[in-house]
């Protein structure tokens, strides 16, 4: 009882040999679930099959009249839907080795000696069948790899749009609000300062408890007001949208300084020329990022701040003395605010690195292409 030959669904065997009786012997020889044979009288309708079909193996008959096996294995080699596929040839006993070896010339791969023993020719042709099988699966796993990544990317891309659309439209709502504290809430205390003088000079002289409490009252004023402008200034600088970039950086140090006691040196181009409005924000919202990691972590006393314009880059750097930074804490779990300003500056093909010795301090750079309005 022949053994049953298992292979992969729809794997095809091309079978070409010009004796009609050796194509049926052979074809019920490899018969078998999942195995589709084809039969080819010649090499002429060998190679219209290879154009028509992949398949897994072609046994090939050496002695053919016409286009002989080995012009048959040359033409399937020079074809590159066929250049890979394994041939074997079947030959007779009588073959000699200088033919042999024009058969491996040719392409082949293998020689079956006739008369044929079954168990070597399916054993022969079940290896190339399973090699096949296998690629095939590879094959799929490989474009289903690269569409899963393609659908990766563009989800990534999808985000970053989104991420960027919902920073623009944040950004101009806290210049909204900035505008409406500054003009509608200082106007108001504005008014009633005046309002408030206007009646503090009508006062009796006599009337000091009045008096005293009229220049409390002009101190918690004076005092609302100030919160007002460094409330709006805090939510949306008005120098950045009147001045440009270098003119905030400077003012958020000289800021910055006041607050912490930090001295800060700014060396700045004389304008930001060709940074457009996003663009602009976004390195100041990074630059406000790294001054408060500084407040926040560095134990410095000092921070250097250069901006410049390198080519077609705007990059802008802060080196503080503090006590520096280690590649854990860049990488651990609680660097939100570094992966914040990495995905702002990526937003517009821009990159933020820091380093940092323990000790010794750390370096921010930041760099974002420019983009001429």
């Amino acid at each position: 009882m022949r053994s049953a030959l298992p292979a992969s669904p729809d794997v095809n065997i091309l079978i070409v040999d010009d004796d009609r009786n050796n194509l049926s012997a052979l074809q019920e020889l490899l018969q078998g679930p999942g195995l589709n044979v084809v039969l080819a009288g010649s090499g002429e309708q060998a190679l219209r099959c290879v154009l028509k079909d992949d398949f897994a193996v072609i046994l090939l008959d050496a002695r053919m009249p016409g286009v002989d096996g080995f012009e048959t294995a040359r033409l399937i080699r020079q074809r590159p839907r066929s250049r890979h596929t394994p041939i074997i040839f079947v030959t007779g006993a009588y073959e000699d080795p200088p033919s042999m070896f024009r058969g491996y010339e040719a392409g082949a791969v293998d020689y079956i000696i006739k008369p044929l023993v079954p168990e070597v020719l399916r054993s022969k042709v079940l290896v190339f069948v399973e090699l096949y099988s296998k690629n095939a699966v590879l094959t799929t796993e490989i474009a289903e790899r690269r569409l899963a990544e393609e659908q990766l990317r563009e989800s990534k891309e999808n985000l970053r749009a989104l991420a960027a659309r919902l920073e623009s439209v944040r950004e101009e709502e806290r210049k909204r609000i900035a505008r409406e504290i500054h003009d509608e809430l200082g106007q108001a205390l504005t008014g009633l300062k005046m309002d408030l003088t206007w009646l503090t000079s009508r006062l009796p002289k006599d009337k000091k408890p009045l008096i005293s409490k009229t220049k409390s009252i002009f101190r918690l004023i004076d005092d609302t007001i100030h919160s007002v402008r460094r409330i709006s200034s805090g939510l949306r600088p008005e120098v950045l949208d009147e001045v440009g970039l270098t003119a905030a950086i400077g003012w958020q140090a000289r800021d910055f300084q006041k607050r912490t006691g930090i001295r800060c040196k700014v060396t700045v181009p004389a304008d930001s020329a060709g940074l457009d409005h996003e663009r602009s924000t976004a390195a100041f919202r990074i630059f406000q990022e790294l001054l408060t990691n500084v407040a926040r972590h560095a134990r410095a006393t000092r921070v250097d701040i250069v901006v410049r314009l390198d080519g077609s880059k705007l990059v802008l750097e802060v080196q503080d003395n503090g006590k520096g930074i280690s590649e854990a804490e860049l990488d651990g779990s609680k660097s939100l605010g570094l992966l914040g300003m990495r995905e702002r500056a990526s937003l517009f093909g821009g990159n933020v690195a820091i380093t940092g010795t323990r000790g010794q301090g750390t370096r921010a750079t930041v760099s974002i292409p420019l983009r001429l309005n």
